[in-house]
């Protein structure tokens, strides 16, 4: 399915198969392709490009479609990259977790830091916290293929 290139979202860079490699949706996604392009908050004289996650509804152009500056993708690939270390060891805690020292890490970015920690305001972190490490666990084929892929990538790059 192509990628409508006549929204706001001006798709430069596609990838119009995305529904055949999206993990255990591969097939049977509603999301349809990714891009990256010009950005649909663009403003006159100012130029931003964005990734943008195409969702097909099977009649209509998803309003849950989502655009995201390349930066906030990086950082996302940064978060899941630091949360895939941190349950490698958090086995150690009885709650995969130390409430009494919830941050993880600090990046950092741009003169600051990104804070990375667990989210102890979640009433129910005690449960949600093994759910997501299971789910994390049972993904891992997933996320191992697209990691050494994209380390691959940015070695080639020099980084």
């Amino acid at each position: 399915m192509k990628i409508p290139a006549t929204l706001k979202h001006k798709p430069v860079i596609v990838s119009e198969n995305y529904e055949n490699i999206d993990g255990h949706n591969a097939y049977h996604s509603d999301t349809k392709g990714l891009s990256l392009g010009l950005a649909q908050w663009n403003d006159r004289g100012k130029v931003d490009i964005s990734a943008k996650v195409w969702r097909y509804t099977g009649e209509k152009w998803s309003r849950q479609s989502e655009e995201l500056p390349l930066h906030r993708v990086i950082d996302l690939a940064i978060l899941v990259c630091r949360a895939k270390q941190y349950f490698s060891e958090a086995y150690r805690f009885e709650k995969l977790y130390d409430p009494e020292h919830t941050t993880i890490d600090r990046i950092g970015l741009q003169g600051d830091a990104m804070t990375v920690s667990v989210c102890t305001d979640n009433p129910m972190i005690d449960e949600d916290i093994r759910l997501f490490s299971q789910a994390l666990s049972n993904n891992d084929e997933f996320l191992s293929e697209r990691l050494k892929t994209l380390a691959r990538i940015l070695k080639d790059m020099g980084y």
